[in-house]
């Protein structure tokens, strides 16, 4: 018994020992316990506040807390200095303001800083039409109003900038045709409640976005309802086959207002929008969509226009924009001027059709060193998909005989993602029951298993037989 006496002895004695040795987080010395603090976020910090005395000091340092207000509220050491106050009580300002929206905040209020310096550069005329940011009884004002509760990511940033004021340009883009024009007003949320939806088809529905030419709008769906998905935006698009007024497709635009905004925002800061007379145009530009011959290099960017297209009957209308350019280290005997153009056009059944004619949109422009000739055309088409592709004809100027093809890259036009209202996949589905209702038919009909797609539809492409729509190519 004694050998086990021994070490039962032993052992509760290095037990002692290790008991002795274990230190509390709290009495770790400043500089590593600083260091440890400074990868916990502001809710660990407050956690810690309370554990002890020498935690709730150290857990209120400013570096700790400089660190927090320029991560959630974007706040730099001459705001610190402005405000007066420490850092910590700088975040619990902020916090007590704009705490329910801390998931949003820091990427929206980046999205239109980075917004406002660049329109600053490049389109000064839009700066003096944002708005100040709405209240918080404001906005709860509003939710009363309309008998609806506003998405967060909407209110927070709403509470930065309150849309803007009703003028010419839109701050949500432009777009302009010989005889078309298309300039989208961001509205602010008192302007936006007036136009808000009740009437069946629409019901529940917040406008964006306007334009006074047009009467476009961009519309939110603030509750699931007729097919629509909550939050989610949209451009309306009435069924003119059906006989209900209610019937309105939609072409979707965003899932939420944050991916609907930030998405916008970073196209325009990235230069994928190109700023046309000081406005913002929505044209988008396909990576790799460069084509160069030569001295001469072409470029294509394309844009959808929802007010001139539909789903039913399917009729989509699509602009283009090209850019052609001669390198300026190009010999002036390089010189040259267009003469034709020839287009394969292949759409997304398997058409394809060919077009050639002379000039481009009634011109046939001379190319010299470093010189950039830019023209917009347009084109519709029966499916949702296709693309183009094909070339130019030009001639020397030194010598007429001199003839050569320059390409002109493929490039693609897509419609956004589509839905049908829910009156008429209803009704497509009451047809289909009927049309097997009593069907004395033996063979298998459907199993039901198929792949599921949700309420998106893709178009019937039967439909499409015999289809034509005009075309200015």
């Amino acid at each position: 018994m004694l050998p086990i006496k021994r070490y039962t002895k032993k052992k509760t004695l290095t037990m002692a020992a290790n008991a002795s040795c274990e230190l509390r987080m709290d009495q770790l010395p400043s500089d590593p316990l600083f260091h440890v603090l400074s990868f916990l976020g502001f809710r660990d910090l407050i956690h810690c506040s309370f554990v002890s005395r020498r935690l709730n000091d150290l857990s209120k340092q400013n570096h700790l807390w400089r660190r927090q207000c320029s991560e959630h509220w974007l706040l730099d050491d001459s705001d610190r200095l402005q405000s007066g106050v420490s850092w910590y009580c700088l975040f619990k300002r902020f916090y007590s303001d704009l705490g329910r929206y801390i998931q949003y905040y820091p990427a929206l209020k980046r999205s239109w800083d980075q917004l406002k310096v660049f329109l600053q550069q490049r389109c000064p005329r839009m700066i003096s039409s944002l708005k100040e940011g709405a209240t918080e009884v404001e906005l709860s004002d509003i939710e009363a109003q309309i008998g609806c509760r506003l998405p967060e990511d909407y209110r927070c940033s709403y509470r930065i900038h309150n849309g803007q004021k009703l003028v010419i340009p839109g701050l949500m883009g432009s777009m302009s045709l010989s005889n078309h024009y298309r300039s989208e007003v961001l509205l602010d949320v008192e302007t936006a409640a007036g136009g808000f939806q009740q009437r069946k088809g629409m019901r529940r529905c917040l406008p964006l976005t306007f334009c006074f030419h047009t009467g476009l709008s961009q519309y939110m769906a603030l509750e699931p309802a007729e097919g629509r998905r909550m939050y989610e935006s949209f451009y309306p698009c009435p069924d003119q086959t059906a006989q209900d007024p209610s019937a309105i497709d939609m072409f979707i635009t965003g899932s939420s207002f944050f991916e609907w905004f930030t998405l916008y925002v970073h196209n325009v800061v990235t230069g994928e929008y190109p700023i046309i007379r000081d406005q913002i145009f929505r044209y988008e530009h396909e990576n790799g969509c460069v084509e160069t011959t030569g001295d001469i290099s072409v470029s294509v960017s394309t844009s959808f226009l929802p007010e001139l297209s539909s789903v039913h009957p399917p009729h989509f209308f699509f602009t283009y924009r090209i850019r052609i350019e001669m390198s300026s280290s190009a010999s002036p005997e390089a010189s040259c001027q267009l003469d034709s153009r020839y287009w394969k056009i292949t759409t997304s059944d398997g058409n394809v059709e060919e077009v050639q004619g002379p000039g481009v949109v009634g011109e046939f422009p001379v190319m010299t060193p470093g010189k950039v000739h830019e023209y917009a055309s347009c084109t519709t088409f029966s499916t949702p998909t296709e693309f183009m592709e094909g070339h130019y004809t030009f001639h020397r100027l030194a010598n007429k005989e001199e003839v050569f093809h320059v390409a002109i890259p493929r490039f693609h036009m897509t419609c956004p993602p589509f839905r049908e209202p829910l009156v008429r996949t209803q009704k497509a589905a009451a047809n289909y029951s009927s049309r097997y209702d009593d069907h004395e038919d033996d063979g298998e009909i459907c199993d039901g298993d198929g792949d599921d797609f949700g309420d998106l539809r893709g178009i019937n492409m039967a439909a499409l037989e015999g289809a034509w729509c005009p075309r200015h190519i």
